[in-house]
C-alpha cells in the first residue's frame, strides 16, 4: 500500500486538516476532496479540496503528499498546479500545501522555484519540525503516525485512541478505522484480523464500531458456542468455562507471539494480550531456540 492512499483516505474523512496544514481556518465546513488527473498528460493531483458553491470567498486547496526523494518535484508539482488552473479556472483564491516527512525529504530547491514557494499561497509542511512542537496538534498527532517505527507506532496509536473524544473527525469509528488501516501497513507480519483484535486491547470505547460488532462481537459469540460445545461433550458446566478459557489464552498467546518484534518490553506485552511475564518470556526463549537452530542449519 503507498502512503499516498493513506493520506488521501485520512484527508478525504478529514479535510479540516487539510485546511489547518493550510493555515487556514479549520471550522470551515463543507469541503470535498477529491483526486484530479489533467486529460492529455500524464500528471495527477494528490487532492484538491473543493469549497461549498456557496462560499465562493472561501479558496481552493490542493494537498501534496511527498514522503520519496524526487529531484523533479518542484517543477511537477508547479507544472501540475498551473496547468489545472488552467484547464479549469476556479474564478476565486488558492492555497498550495505539501507534506514532507522532513526537510530532507524536499531536496535541493532549484533557484526558478524560489519565488513561487515564498508566495504566501504556498505552504510546505515538515511532519518532524510540526511533531517537535511543544504541543502539536492532534490532526498533527495522527499524521505522525506514518512516521513512526513499527516498534512505537502500537503505543502512539493506543496513546490517540485512549484520550477522551474530540468533536469533529477523526474521533470515534472514523479514527479507528483509519489506525487500523494504518498498523495493517506498518505491520505487514500481522494479518488484518490480528490488527483488529490488537484494537480490543487499546482502553478505548469501541462497542459502537463496526470492528467491535464485526470482529470482537463475533469472537465471543464463538467462544461461547465453543464452551457450549466443550461443555456438552464433558457433560459439565467447567468444561464450558475451560473451553473458552482456552481458547482465549491460545489467541492471546498467537497475538503475542506475532508481536515479540514490534514490543520489546516483556512486561509492556505481558499488560496489552493479558498474559503474564513469564509467558511473554517464554515465548520470547521459544524463538531465540528456533531462530539459533536454523541459523545452526544453515552454517551446516
Amino acid at each position: 500500500m503507498k502512503t499516498d492512499s493513506l493520506f488521501y483516505r485520512l484527508f478525504q474523512d478529514w479535510p479540516e486538516l487539510v485546511l489547518e496544514l493550510a493555515e487556514l481556518d479549520s471550522s470551515w465546513r463543507g469541503y470535498a476532496l477529491r483526486a484530479e488527473e489533467i486529460k492529455q498528460t500524464a500528471f495527477r493531483l494528490d487532492g484538491v479540496l473543493t469549497p461549498p458553491d456557496d462560499r465562493p470567498d472561501w479558496p481552493l486547496v490542493f494537498i501534496e503528499t511527498q514522503f520519496q526523494p524526487d529531484p523533479d518535484f518542484h517543477a511537477r508539482w508547479f507544472s501540475e498546479l498551473f496547468l489545472y488552473l488552467y484547464r479549469r479556472p476556479p474564478r476565486r483564491a488558492w492555497r498550495a500545501v505539501t507534506l514532507f516527512p522532513n526537510r530532507t525529504a524536499e531536496g535541493t530547491v532549484e533557484v526558478a522555484y524560489e519565488m513561487q514557494l515564498a508566495h504566501p499561497w504556498v505552504k510546505r509542511v515538515y511532519l518532524e519540525q510540526a511533531l517537535g512542537k511543544p504541543t502539536p496538534s492532534r490532526g498533527i498527532r495522527v499524521l505522525g503516525l506514518m512516521l513512526a517505527s513499527p516498534a512505537m507506532v502500537v503505543a502512539e496509536a493506543q496513546a490517540l485512541l485512549a484520550e477522551p473524544a474530540v468533536d469533529g473527525p477523526p474521533s470515534g469509528p472514523a479514527l479507528v478505522d483509519w489506525v487500523e488501516t494504518l498498523l495493517v501497513y506498518k505491520l505487514p507480519r500481522l494479518s488484518r484480523e490480528e490488527i483488529r483484535k490488537m484494537l480490543n486491547i487499546f482502553n478505548v470505547e469501541l462497542k459502537q464500531t463496526r470492528f467491535y460488532q464485526e470482529v470482537f462481537a463475533e469472537g465471543l459469540e464463538e467462544g461461547r458456542q465453543e464452551g457450549r460445545q466443550e461443555g456438552r461433550q464433558e457433560g459439565r458446566q467447567e468444561g464450558r468455562q475451560e473451553g473458552r478459557q482456552e481458547g482465549q489464552r491460545a489467541e492471546r498467546l498467537r497475538i503475542a507471539q506475532n508481536l515479540l518484534d514490534v514490543i520489546a518490553d516483556d512486561r509492556l506485552l505481558a499488560e496489552k494480550t493479558d498474559l503474564s511475564e513469564a509467558e511473554v518470556r517464554e515465548l520470547r526463549g521459544k524463538r531465540r531456540s528456533s531462530t539459533l537452530r536454523a541459523d545452526e542449519g544453515d552454517t551446516h
